[in-house]
């Protein structure tokens, strides 16, 4: 399917009951739907009979596209369409990492355009939220950040195995269009943020920024005593079910 940004995206849909909200899935940069987290919240949608709906963003999983010529716009466009195309009713998006920062930026886009009500509730995994330039840019030293500027693009190596990580300047520079901890954030819905204390890569002090920085009826912060960024141990991961599950009516 292709949701705007010329790139066929693989989405995996589970219908579940109409009376209760379904649960959408953002993962994280590089990061796929066939993830620890992403196929635990999957499984346990279908054991509660929930609809769950995830998606690779282009360049990611096995959507077609670039990972390289990926930009936060492209994906929040793709996010969007998914959301209208391929969910119903109201939903509880859980994003991951940079997939923290597209829930909210979804939420926004949902906002303005009238349709608030189909956002449910947001479960924030150490959200990545301005990353392109408070986690990349700002952090780079002056080497990288003039890689980036005559060459284009810097292979960031990766702690995980999975390769490099290109970061690409098309990447910074678009993001600081996407950028929301310079005002107030007004959430209507309810929030929860979990992020752990030992996360390397993003570290606890920005969730917890992001936390002061959103302002609404509802808001959690959980600070996991020794946990990494990805949070998906048995244990964190029951966390992270019965977190969703306490935001869900009956």
């Amino acid at each position: 399917m292709d949701f705007g940004t010329g790139d066929r995206i693989a989405v995996v849909h589970q219908r579940g009951s109409t009376d209760r909200p379904g649960l959408f899935w953002l993962g994280g940069f590089k990061s796929s739907m066939d993830g620890t987290k992403a196929t635990a919240l999957a499984s346990w949608a279908g054991q509660h009979k929930l609809a769950c709906t995830r998606f690779d963003y282009s360049g990611h999983g096995v959507s077609g596209g670039s990972f390289e010529e990926g930009t936060v716009t492209g994906w929040l466009k793709e996010a969007v369409g998914v959301f209208r195309e391929v969910s119903s009713g109201p939903q509880v998006v859980i994003g991951s990492s940079m997939g923290g920062w597209l829930a909210l930026l979804l939420c926004r886009a949902l906002t303005r355009a009238h349709e608030a009500d189909r956002i449910h509730a947001l479960v924030l995994i150490a959200p990545a939220v301005d990353m392109t330039e408070e986690l990349m840019w700002k952090r780079f030293p002056d080497e990288v950040r003039e890689e980036l500027d005559t060459a284009g693009v810097y292979q960031r190596p990766s702690r995980y195995g999975d390769g490099d990580y290109a970061i690409s300047r098309k990447l910074i520079e678009d993001g600081r269009e996407h950028l929301l901890l310079a005002e107030l954030l007004s959430i209507h819905c309810p929030v929860r943020i979990l992020h752990g204390e030992a996360d390397p890569d993003v570290p606890w002090e920005h969730g917890l920024r992001l936390y002061r920085h959103l302002d609404g009826p509802d808001i959690s912060f959980t600070l996991i005593k020794d946990g990494d960024h990805r949070l998906s141990s048995p244990q964190e991961i029951g966390r992270l079910l019965a977190t969703v599950s306490a935001l869900l009516p009956g």
